[in-house]
């Protein structure tokens, strides 16, 4: 299985050192190169940590950047947001991974499923990738680092989590 991912949730995933769970759970992973110029180069100019981690995870081949030739989505998001959208659509790829409500809209409206940060910690925990601790602790250190969760979600993360962990 294959997906797309926009910036934020590579840059929060490595932030809390959980980057290679999208390895685990998809087999390929791809980026527009609009995210890899945000995310890896004005990253590395600012000295982000993290924008190191996801070089990493492209030299290794398991992060694929790729061109996109032409925009042809009758949306406007951010530049990143939008590149995401039509390379899953030119590739056939059903699911993309954007964290932002007007991206996640606009995912639905041209077809699309939009999974977050959250998701991708909820599947971990039901591949067993992840404990229930963990999943409690890696929740924590989204926060600590700036990740906006409402309180109803975070609450609804932690209620599915513990089912997960109990199958």
């Amino acid at each position: 299985m294959s997906v797309v991912t926009n910036a934020t949730l590579l840059i929060y995933l490595a932030k809390i050192g959980k980057l290679a769970l999208l390895k685990e759970i998809y087999k390929q992973v791809f980026i527009p190169e609009e995210v890899k110029k945000e995310v890896v180069d004005r990253g590395k100019q600012k000295g982000e940590q993290d924008a190191f981690i996801i070089e990493q995870a492209i030299t290794e081949g398991w992060l694929i950047i790729e061109k996109i030739a032409e925009k042809t989505l009758p949306v406007k998001l951010h530049p990143g947001e939008e590149a995401v959208l039509q390379l899953a659509k030119n590739k056939k790829i059903k699911e993309v991974l954007i964290d932002e409500i007007p991206g996640r809209i606009a995912a639905r409206l041209v077809g699309l499923i939009p999974r977050g940060t959250i998701y991708i910690l909820l599947k971990a925990v039901a591949i067993k990738e992840i404990t229930l601790e963990e999943f409690i602790d890696l929740l924590e250190k989204l926060l600590e680092q700036g990740f906006r969760l409402r309180e109803e979600i975070y609450l609804e993360a932690i209620r599915r989590a513990k089912e997960l962990s109990q199958r």
